[in-house]
């Protein structure tokens, strides 16, 4: 299939998914969100065994994308709704991909970005990687990607994380157990090629039953969550410090929140 704003290779039973649009640093689009959950759909029935994410240029995924911010402004509830939706599917389909997912992490992953690195299986990051859910700065509620950092790092350290907004590197993600190898730049395809190749030894049945088990054991949860999380998001596009967020972040100033 071709696509607009991914590409998709094929290094034997392993496929990368990688987002291409470096002039934006990688930034989602609702077109790039909607390839990328059919990329994954396509890998799900294909024959490779794992599936490695990354990004073109210098970062692997800065958020998401300035026009679609600005377009916000004044999309309808209704619109904003499928915007929501479509977000959520897509980190619900890699969570629940039932082959191994690793992400190549090796500049700026921000917002969503860093919600696509840490929701795979493995993430892999060099040294220059960049990390943070800056959602609130920018009048924004965190919203889905909380429900799978919460999982990840308990309550305690996602409200740090979440309410701060602040950007964290590769070595603080290591020690809060995002991400789980830290590495220099230059050593970082060939570390993600061998544990590729380490998940391609093990039994291809075995490792979807064992993805399946573990999405099974949390879908009660993160049902409840995300529906929370989509609640939460509709309720925040209302707000006037949305609008201003918004507004402040395209005017490039320090934004005026209501008291």
């Amino acid at each position: 299939m071709s696509y607009q704003t991914i590409l998709v290779h094929d290094a034997g039973p392993v496929r990368t998914i990688t987002l291409n649009r470096p002039e934006r640093r990688n930034a989602m689009t609702p077109v790039m969100q909607e390839e990328l959950i059919t990329a994954m759909k396509e890998a799900e029935s294909s024959k490779c065994r794992v599936v490695v994410f990354a990004g073109t240029g210098e970062s692997f995924c800065s958020g998401l994308d300035l026009t679609v911010l600005r377009g916000m402004k004044h999309v309808s509830v209704a619109e904003y709704r499928n915007d929501v939706e479509r977000i959520a599917r897509l980190f619900r389909t890699l969570y629940e991909l039932p082959k191994p997912t690793i992400a190549k992490v090796h500049g700026a992953a921000i917002a969503g970005g860093t919600g696509l690195a840490m929701i795979c299986d493995f993430t892999l990051a060099a040294k220059t990687a960049m990390f943070g859910y800056t959602e609130v700065r920018i009048g924004f509620v965190p919203a889905l990607v909380s429900a799978y950092l919460t999982l990840q790092v308990g309550d305690k350290r996602a409200r740090d994380l979440l309410l701060t907004a602040r950007i964290f590197d590769a070595s603080e993600a290591l020690r809060l157990g995002l991400v789980n190898e830290v590495v220099a730049v230059e050593e970082l395809g060939a570390r993600v090629r061998a544990l590729a190749e380490s998940l391609v030894a093990n039994s291809p049945q075995s490792l979807g039953a064992t993805k399946r088990l573990l999405a099974a054991q949390n879908k009660a949860w993160l049902d409840a969550a995300i529906a929370e999380a989509m609640e939460a998001n509709s309720q925040a596009r209302e707000s006037q410090d949305f609008q201003e967020g918004i507004a402040a972040f395209l005017e490039k100033r320090k934004p005026t929140w209501t008291e």
